[in-house]
Order: structure tokens, then sequence, then C-alpha cells
């Protein structure tokens, strides 16, 4: 067994669904628009299997949220206008939403937050993290659908019952983070200053990849066998040095 195969346990195998290797890919544009977009979705939006969605009663958040998305993916965004059930009143109350149909988009959005978009399984999306800027954008989305200004301090208020999630923001921005324990969302104050310090973690993941954070290597066994005896035949790989096995992709054994 060659060291690249034993060392395979705990990585991600490079592979697509072969299904979609023929649909549109989107050209998605850097910047403000697009980490706005993705925070405003960790807060209050959802990712379906070919879909991005986010329903609020705050008509500004749901026409900035729209404006975004189609400067940052090309896709028409548009408002609708819908009613929701609100627990507290008791009643359905009035609100918007903000839909498109993007297998693509939809795949990317849960690749960001580690492959699970639901809203207490995702983690901080690391895409954010270019410079101080960019962060400040993925604040701001997120601020408008889970959180406030701070009447009491120069800050934001973010409110969200993913500790996780928080708890790897808060060291992002060197904030102190002490999660709640009586089944209550949790509360992260992020001071306007932490501009001054930057992202403690300056790396970032690529905007534009498109391997889905799925499958993973767990276990890498040696198989033997007594009574069948097999062969191993090497091969070339002209022009180019892969290609893909129902979206897996192979490589020459070296």
């Amino acid at each position: 067994m060659g060291g690249s195969t034993r060392d395979a346990t705990g990585t991600v195998p490079a592979w697509t669904h072969a299904r979609k290797l023929c649909r549109t890919r989107l050209t998605i544009k850097p910047g403000y628009e697009l980490v706005y977009l993705i925070g405003a979705n960790c807060a209050d939006g959802s990712v379906g299997k070919d879909y991005v969605s986010l329903v609020v009663n705050d008509e500004v958040l749901a026409t900035r949220y729209a404006a975004c998305l189609t400067a940052a993916t090309g896709l028409p965004a548009r408002l609708e206008a819908v009613t929701r059930p609100s627990g507290y009143l008791q009643r359905a109350v009035p609100g918007f939403r903000v839909r498109v149909v993007s297998s693509y988009l939809s795949d990317l959005m849960r690749q960001y937050v580690g492959g699970d978009a639901h809203h207490m399984r995702q983690r901080f999306p690391r895409v954010v993290l270019g410079d101080r800027e960019t962060l400040e954008g993925c604040l701001d989305g997120y601020t408008d659908g889970d959180g406030f200004r701070s009447k009491s301090r120069s800050g934001r208020l973010l409110v969200s019952g993913n500790v996780p999630f928080l708890s790897e923001l808060a060291k992002v921005v060197g904030a102190r983070f002490t999660p709640r324990t009586n089944g209550l969302a949790s509360h992260l104050v992020v001071a306007d200053g932490w501009t001054s310090r930057g992202p403690s973690d300056p790396s970032s993941t690529p905007c534009n990849s498109e391997s889905p954070a799925g499958p993973r290597f767990h276990d890498v066994r040696r198989r033997t066998t007594v009574n069948k005896p097999f062969t191993l035949y090497s091969y070339r790989l002209d022009p180019h040095p892969g290609f893909l096995v129902n979206g897996h992709l192979a490589r020459r054994p070296w």
C-alpha cells in the first residue's frame, strides 16, 4: 500500500455528482455583495437541494438580499409577498421572500458552511476571511438577519442557538464568548474595535470551488487474497492525467 493511499484517512476525495457535470456553472463575483449574501443566509436563509431562499418580515433586508444575490451571482432575484406564522402573535403575519432556483448556488452555500446548511449545524463560512472589509460585509448581513446594533456599546450583538458557529466567529474577531446553558439562544458581542486587529486567522477558501463537502475517507484497509491472485497493470493517460468514473476523479497510479 503506497504512502498516499495510507494517508487518505480523514481526507475528502475530489468528486462531483456525475449528473451535475453538464449543468450551467455560475460566475461568482467576489466582493461585498457575496459576503453580505452569505452572512444574511447564515442568519435567516435556507438552502434546499436546488434553491436558496430568504423569508423575512423586513422588506429592506429582503430588498438588499435580492440585490446582493443578483450582483454576486448574476441570477435574477425579486421579492414576493408572503405570509408566515408567528408563534409569538399566534397568527400569520405578512413577510417577503427571495428565492432563486440553482443547484450550483445551493451546493456552493452548503460548501461554504461545511456541508450542512441547517442553522443549528452550519459552520462559520471561512470564505469570508479574505480581509477585514470582507468579514465586515458578512457581519453586516448576519446582523441584519439575526442581530442588531448595541445601544449601550459600540458594536453588534449577534444571536444564535448554534454555539460552535458563534465560538468560531469569536475566535476570528478576538471576542470573549460564553454560551448559554439554559436552552436559550446565545449572544456574541462583536465590538467595532475588532477591525483594528483584523481577523485572527486570515485563511479563506475559494469562492468558486465546486467540490461538495460530502464523502470522506474514514478508513483504509489492506485487502489480501489467498486463492485468487491478481495482477495490477499500470497505464498511461494521454493527454490528460486523470478522468472521471461516475463523478470520482481517477488518476494514473504512480
